[in-house]
């Protein structure tokens, strides 16, 4: 099948909006539709598209066809649970390695787990998938987070949920359990961090459910977490570090009660940024510029509660952490994921529309 052009669409010749920014006017073009529940898009070399369904599905977009890839793991599909994220690793062309985080029926529960598999030559199977790392078994479908993220020199990054144990659960400050914690993995699926009396792989701690993470362009990892009720937060994640919940928190428990501490405590981080009320980010990129220059190192997440994309300025203060634009049109319905593609426009994944759209200047076409 030949590949799709970047920035050629598959909405079947939908009308492009256009709207206005503080970049200018962009046009935001439908690129596939139909989905149910998405989750995640991952983008191929060859102009081909990975998008998983929550119910278990994967599928590849390429040369205006839609396969039902085989091979996928067997997913816990309930509440939040499901099939999540999926990673393209820059050397897909010589690996035709795809990760993918899911939650999976273990003992005790279900628990956010990690692995990976060859996509085929003709893209319709996931071949010799193996799970590479998972969590402990908790009861519930809340909070399995989950991202995946290459580093720099390829090793992996995966975001796990606190699985929604609550203010008075403290998995997520426990370094021997997985649960709302960012996992550091190698390539092969063995763990890159081990620190003294913390479980292997266990990289940071004091997360409550990260469902956005990016690099920077130093190769800082950067993720977009949800609160309690506000106190959604945009971190910089460092090796060791505590992120706090559930001891503090810029937002308090669906009660009205604080939670844990308030809002700051010796020996744990305080984020770059906080929403406050939340606005339940999901997906994140920190944006190159290469169509937007204006933009460049910017984060953008998309908002699951609300229908926007919001853009920090990462060059500007405000009170919460940076200075917020929030750009929104009948398309940026409950954004699940955000997307650089390689020729610098932006494309986002709509769960209301079960859609990607992409975001480019109006004189990019």
């Amino acid at each position: 099948m030949a590949g799709m052009a970047w920035g050629q669409g598959t909405g079947e010749g939908a009308a492009a909006t256009t709207i206005e920014t503080s970049a200018g006017p962009m046009e935001i073009s439908r690129i596939a539709d139909g989905f149910e529940e998405p989750w995640a898009i991952g983008l191929l070399p060859d102009g081909g598209i990975l998008v998983t369904e929550r119910e278990g599905r994967l599928l590849l977009l390429r040369g205006g066809e839609r396969v039902d890839i085989t091979g996928v793991p067997e997913v816990y599909a309930e509440g939040q649970g499901g099939l999540l994220d999926v990673m393209v690793p820059r050397d897909f062309e010589q690996s035709r390695e795809v990760w993918l985080s899911y939650a999976a029926a273990v003992d005790g529960g279900a628990a956010t787990a990690v692995g990976k598999g060859r996509l085929s030559e003709d893209g319709s199977a996931l071949e010799g998938f193996e799970m590479l790392y998972v969590g402990e078994g908790l009861p519930g479908g809340r909070h399995f987070g989950s991202r995946i993220v290459e580093a720099q020199d390829g090793s992996v990054f995966v975001t796990t949920g606190d699985r929604g144990t609550g203010p008075d659960g403290m998995q997520a400050q426990d370094p021997e359990t997985v649960e709302g914690s960012v996992i550091h993995l190698t390539r092969e699926g063995a763990t890159a961090t081990a620190q003294e009396n913390w479980r292997r792989g266990v990289y940071s701690i004091g997360h409550r459910n990260a469902q956005g993470a990016a690099l920077g362009p130093d190769g800082t990892l950067w993720l977009v977490e949800h609160g309690a009720q506000g106190g959604d937060e945009l971190n910089w994640v460092r090796e060791g570090a505590n992120y706090g919940w559930p001891v503090i928190s810029y937002g308090v428990n669906y009660n009205g009660d604080t939670i844990g501490e308030g809002q700051a405590a010796e020996g744990m981080e305080q984020p770059a940024h906080y929403w406050d009320p939340s606005i339940a980010p999901s997906g994140m990129i920190v944006y190159s510029g290469a169509l937007v220059p204006e933009w460049a190192g910017d984060v953008f997440t998309g908002s699951l509660n609300q229908s926007f994309l919001s853009r920090l300025d990462m060059e500007t203060a405000a009170p919460t952490g940076f200075e917020e634009e929030r750009i929104e049109a009948e398309e940026t319905g409950r954004v699940r994921d955000v997307r650089e593609a390689p020729d610098g426009s932006i494309w986002f994944l709509s769960v209301l529309e079960g859609a990607i759209f992409r975001l480019a200047p109006a004189e990019a076409g």
